[in-house]
This record gives structure tokens, C-alpha cells and sequence, in this order.
């Protein structure tokens, strides 16, 4: 069927989702349980007490039931919460008054710490605007029946937690100073790496050289960024014909190879079969992507001297345009010719959709999920879709019914605060970035080899710091691109939800970094190989491919046998922990800890040997932790700052879990 008719469908709003509230605040489990012996809010379970608490619904309503239109919170003389009880509007009034009077002649200290409490640390993670249904802020979901969820109460100000800053804060000191003594040119070893620096423009600094990856892409912006964003009836032919013009820029000659492996694609995606052949189109399209993958890297992106020696002038410089090595950000392509052969199988097989406009939905799982028409298939979006200009070099990825649906109706979730905002934290990542590649010239080290004499600490302040500039100069540009669709009004997943050093979970952090990969692999390569019914084969497998799909190398190949290795444990545990109710007992929290150090240590190892120092380098850095005295007092020293730090990392999350905020990593 080639037209959309079905019509639209109302969505149930339930009433306890609460998108905004005015003061923090948390319930006992003996309020909620509706005990008659003790209806007030504890001070154990609440970290302030506020004046007055109002939250509101979707609605912008009143969250109490409407059968008690009178019905308020009453309020003691301390400001605590009196569950279920009812007073006038007389009576709030002058309650209210005798409030504000007495907060104006509290002590000007105790006012100010309390008003420290209010501070949510949670806003130093990126909002993942995709997945809010109703606001830019995650909806806060209120159970009145159940207490099991209810987070514990905030622990950023006791006393074992001002043990963790001091810790945290004199390691972070000391972190930053000895990568900025490696870095001074008085060092022994600086004349062996000076020759990998240019001129920097930060107080007569020098800076390290940008990687040619780098520098290409710093190349391209400036042309592709002169693309205006067109009204929608335009906005599709203008899209084929911005991203053929860029397309040719880019690649040049070579547009003619990358059209033949983009339209074989669409042929074998389009091919169908009957039952019980109706899967075979699918092992069809993952094959023929594969083998691409390897001739690509085989033959070099292939020569057009190769056909004919008259056509080998093709094959020069001039005529290949801005990045002459297509073949190398092909990678990213062919997950995007997979997303589209999948998603075009999966919805022949349920004689694809009816929807219309009215109806596209808000959430980015819904999007991807949901089946389209057949018209929303054609080649020409196809086109577009493969070549979206502002994704089309790095990503994030994004699958074909979620960019199909977003170019349908744009989503809600992009707004001007949005925006600003993620242009602030784009800007601000950015000048770290170039503040430490003046200061810090880890790279210049890590490349030169430059680390003969260096204690066992710096070479693990070389590890640490070569991981965050890695960390850093991805999540640049994967910003920057993103921010550039999010202006074109498609919102493609966040790619960097995290800091690095905020993940103590091998798992979760793999669902944070490269999020919008994670959730590609996901829907096209984990859950049909099983999912967690069959978990082990399938992680080494996903695996084996990310490594591959990087570089088809035997150091990332073997980066990929780590982590599914230091994967494992991590899995065993929460099977044999879920068997039991440990989570209650208060020793609980640093076993999660003592494991979290220890999966922050083989998440750093494996790394480096994929992205960093190698195999040999990582070797060479272990012997020196572990072949002295002075070497392993270095190693236990970073695993009590690990430890404290994967402490501080957990109850960051338990605050978001207060607010009401799951991002699942």
C-alpha cells in the first residue's frame, strides 16, 4: 500500500508524570504506606524543608484529585509536610507569611548551605532531548503505591563523602601537574617528541599537530556549512541535490564507485522472498555490506587504472576530490545501507504501514521501531538519508525510520533553549580541548615513545590523559555535527552522554560512549542473534565486528577479545547478586565500588591497546606498576582514588534516580 491513511491515535497522559516541580523533595516510605503514627516527611528522607511544594501534571494542573478541591499539603512550624491533612485558604496565607519572615532571620550561613542543597549535579550531564515526551527535562515519575523505588536520601554532604572530595580534589590536582610537567620543555625527554609541536595561539604555547583526520575535517567545514535550511515542501529534491554538490566536493571521481555500492545495496534490500526464504534478503544485505567492507580496505578503494589505463587520470589527485581516501569514512555509510535494507525487510514482511503526519511520534525508540509506507521508501530518500550532510561524515547514526519520520514532522524536543544549550557545552568542550593540547602534550609523547625515565605514576598520568584527549577529539565533532542537524531540525541520538571518568560499569559505559552505534548495533545485530538469551556468544561477536568495523587491524581485534572478556565478570555478578536482596545492606554500595575500580582499571587497559599506546605499551606500563615497590605503591594509590571516585560516580546516579532521571549508564 502506497498511501498513508490510518488515522491518528490520542496518547493516555497519565496524571502522576510530573514535568515540573518547584522545590525539591522526597517521600518516606512511612507516608506513602499511609501509616496514621507518623504522616510527616522525616528529616532522614529529605535533604531541605522547603516552604512549599506544589508539583504540577503535564496538564499544568493541580496534581491532587479533583473530588478534593480544597484539599492542600499543611505544613508544621518547621516547614515539614503534613501528608493528607487540609487547611483554608486563610490559613496558608498567614502560614506563609510566618514562613517568609522566619527564613528572612535565619542566620545568613545556615541559609546559604541549605541553599547549597538545592543544587542538582545532575545538569552536568547532557540532556538526551530525544527520549522527553513533554519537556526539555526528563518527567518525573511518582508511584503512591510502591516504596521499593524510592532513592536514598543525598549523601553529597556527609562526612564520608567530604573524605571522597578532599581525596578526589588534591588527586586531581595532582593529575594535571604532572602531565604538565611532562610537558614542559626543561623535561629530559622533550627534545624526543619537540619535533610532533607547532605554534599554538594560547600565551605563546605550542600545541600538538593535529592528526590528519583532524585536519580534513577541519578542512570541510567551511564549505558544507554554508548550507541554508529550506521549507519543507522544498526540503526533499533540495536535500538530493545539496548532498550530490557535496558529495562530489568531498570524493570527486570517486562519487562513481561510491553510487555503484550504494544502488547495489538498495537492489538486494528490495528483493523479497516467500516463507521460508522470507530471511534470506537480510543475510543477503549484511554479507554483501561485509565483503564491501574488506575490498574497500583490500583493494584501496579501488583504481579506475584498473578497468582501463586510459582512465587512470581519474585516479589523480585533482580529481579526487577533498577526501581523496573515501574509503575510509565509508564505515559509517554502510551502517546507514544496513539500517535501510533492515528496516525496509522488517516492514515488507508486516506489508509495511498507514500513518500519517499527525501521528509521527515524539519518543527516538518509537521512531526507530515504527514501520513506514512504502512510499517512504523510494530511492530518493534513500539518497538522502545516505547522504545527510550534516551526518554524513561522522555521524551520530541514525536508523532510516527515525530520519524518515523526524524529516516527516519536526520534533518538539528541538527548541532555541535547547539549542543555545547545547551550543554553550559544545563551546565549553571545545576550550578544554585546546587548553590541554597547549598544555598537556600527552599525544606528542604517547607517538614519540618519549617516556624513558618516567616514574611508574607518569606513565599512568601518559595513559590516563591520552584516553581523555581520544574521549575529547571524538566527541567534538560528533557534537558540532549533531548541533548542525539539530539547526536543520532532524535530532539524531547524542552520541557522548557522559564524561569518561564518569563510568565504573563496563556495560553501561559502552552504552554512553558512541551511544548512537550502541543503539545501532543493538536493533541490527544483538537482538537478532538473541539478545541476553544468548549473551556471551553474542557479545563476542558484537565485539569482533566493532573492532573490525574500526580498522581491520589485529591491535583493534584484539581490543575487541578484551572487552569481551572484562565483559564477563560484570555479567556474572549481576547474575548471582539479582538472586538475592544484598542491595538493602549498607556494605552493598562499596562492593558495587570495589567492583567498579577494578572494571575502571581493565576499561583503561583494553583501551589503550585499541586507541592508544598498544599492546607493547600497555605491557610496559603494567610491568612498571607491578615490577617495584615503588610501582605497586603507585597501583594501590590509584585504586583508592578509583574507588573513591566510582563512589562519588554511583551516588551521582542515585541523584538522578531522585529526580527521576534513568539514562541507563
Amino acid at each position: 500500500m502506497n498511501d498513508c491513511t490510518k488515522a491518528p491515535r490520542r496518547k493516555h497522559k497519565p496524571s502522576h508524570i510530573i514535568t515540573s516541580i518547584e522545590q525539591p523533595f522526597l517521600l518516606s516510605s512511612s507516608s506513602l504506606t499511609g501509616n496514621p503514627a507518623d504522616q510527616r516527611l522525616s528529616d532522614n528522607n529529605s535533604t531541605t524543608k522547603p516552604d512549599s511544594i506544589r508539583p504540577r501534571s503535564i496538564s499544568g494542573q493541580d496534581s491532587r484529585s479533583k473530588s478534593e478541591p480544597h484539599s492542600a499539603p499543611v505544613y508544621n512550624g518547621e516547614g515539614e509536610v503534613l501528608l493528607g491533612g487540609t487547611a483554608s485558604s486563610s490559613q496558608l496565607r498567614l502560614r506563609s507569611r510566618a514562613q517568609h519572615h522566619h527564613h528572612h532571620h535565619r542566620p545568613l550561613v545556615k541559609r546559604c548551605l541549605e541553599s547549597l542543597t538545592l543544587f542538582s549535579p545532575t545538569s552536568l550531564t547532557v540532556s538526551i532531548q530525544s527520549q522527553n515526551h513533554q519537556s526539555p527535562r526528563t518527567p518525573m515519575i511518582i508511584n503512591p503505591t510502591s516504596t521499593q523505588n524510592i532513592p536514598t536520601k543525598s549523601r553529597w554532604f556527609t562526612f564520608e563523602f567530604g573524605i571522597y572530595w578532599i581525596v578526589l580534589a588534591y588527586s586531581l590536582k595532582l593529575i594535571i601537574n604532572a602531565a604538565i610537567n611532562l610537558s614542559q620543555a626543561e623535561h629530559p625527554n622533550y627534545d624526543s617528541y619537540k619535533h610532533k609541536l607547532s605554534k599554538g595561539w594560547i600565551l605563546n604555547r605550542k600545541i600538538i599537530r593535529f592528526t590528519q583526520t583532524w585536519f580534513t575535517a577541519d578542512r570541510i567545514l567551511d564549505p558544507i556549512q554554508a548550507i541554508p535550511t529550506v521549507a519543507q515542501t522544498e526540503r526533499v529534491h533540495f536535500q538530493s541535490i545539496s548532498s550530490a554538490v557535496i558529495l562530489t566536493a568531498l570524493h570527486g571521481t570517486s562519487v562513481i564507485k561510491i553510487l555503484v555500492i550504494v544502488s547495489l545495496n538498495y537492489l538486494i534490500s528490495r528483493l523479497s522472498f516467500s516463507s521460508p526464504l522470507n530471511r534470506l534478503p537480510s543475510v543477503l544485505i549484511w554479507t554483501t555490506n561485509l565483503i564491501i567492507l574488506f575490498a574497500n580496505d583490500y583493494w584501496d578503494g579501488y583504481r579506475f587504472s584498473h578497468l582501463s589505463n586510459s582512465l587512470g587520470f581519474l585516479d589523480n589527485g585533482l580529481y579526487r576530490g577533498l577526501i581523496p581516501r573515501w574509503q575510509i569514512g565509508f564505515n559509517i555509510s554502510m551502517l546507514r545501507l544496513i539500517s535501510y535494507g533492515l528496516d525496509y525487510q522488517w516492514a515488507a514482511q508486516t506489508n509495511f504501514a498507514t500513518l500519517t503526519r499527525s501521528v509521527e511520534p515524539e519518543v527516538e525508540k518509537e521512531r526507530a521501531k515504527i514501520n513506514r509506507c512504502q512510499s517512504d521508501y523510494d530511492f530518493q530518500i534513500y539518497f538522502n538519508y545516505i547522504f545527510y550532510p550534516p551526518l554524513y561524515i561522522a555521524g551520530p547514526i541514525i536508523t532510516f525510520n527515525n530520519f524518515v519520520s523526524q524529516m516527516k514532522k519536526r520534533p518538539s524536543t528541538i527548541t532555541v533553549s535547547a539549542i543555545l544549550g547545547y551550543t554553550g557545552r559544545f563551546m565549553l568542550c571545545f576550550l578544554t580541548l585546546e587548553w590541554i593540547l597547549h598544555y598537556m602534550y600527552m599525544v606528542a609523547i604517547k607517538d614519540a615513545r618519549a617516556w624513558q625515565g618516567d616514574t611508574p605514576f607518569e606513565l599512568g598520568i601518559l595513559g590516563y590523559w591520552n584516553l581523555i584527549i581520544i574521549w575529547l577529539k571524538l566527541l567534538i565533532p560528533w557534537r558540532f555535527f549533531r548541533l548542525w542537524s539539530l539547526l536543520d531540525g532532524i535530532d539524531p541520538p547524542e552520541n557522548m552522554i557522559r564524561c569518561m571518568s564518569n563510568n565504573f560499569s563496563t556495560l553501561e559505559f559502552w552504552r554512553s560512549w558512541h551511544r548512537s552505534y550502541n543503539l545501532w548495533i543493538v536493533r541490527y545485530l544483538y537482538i537478532p542473534l538473541g539478545g541476553s538469551k544468548n549473551m556471551i556468544p553474542s557479545t563476542i561477536i558484537v565485539f569482533t565486528f566493532v573492532a573490525l568495523w574500526h580498522d581491520l587491524s589485529f591491535k583493534l581485534l584484539t581490543w575487541g577479545w578484551l572487552v569481551s572478556f572484562f565483559v564477563l565478570p560484570e555479567v556474572i555478578a549481576k547474575k548471582i547478586f539479582s538472586k538475592y536482596s544484598y542491595q538493602s545492606q549498607p556494605w552493598f554500595r562499596h562492593l558495587v565500588a570495589l567492583g567498579g575500580t577494578l572494571n575502571v582499571m581493565t576499561m583503561m587497559s583494553a583501551n589503550l591497546v585499541g586507541f592508544s599506546i598498544g599492546t607493547d605499551g600497555v605491557k610496559f606500563m603494567w610491568q612498571e606498576l607491578l615490577g617495584s615497590w615503588s610501582g605497586v605503591r603507585v597501583l594501590f594509590a590509584i585504586l583508592f582514588v578509583v574507588f573513591c571516585a566510582v563512589q562519588v560516580m554511583i551516588e551521582y546516579r542515585e541523584a538522578e534516580a531522585r529526580e527521576g532521571i534513568l539514562r541507563k549508564c
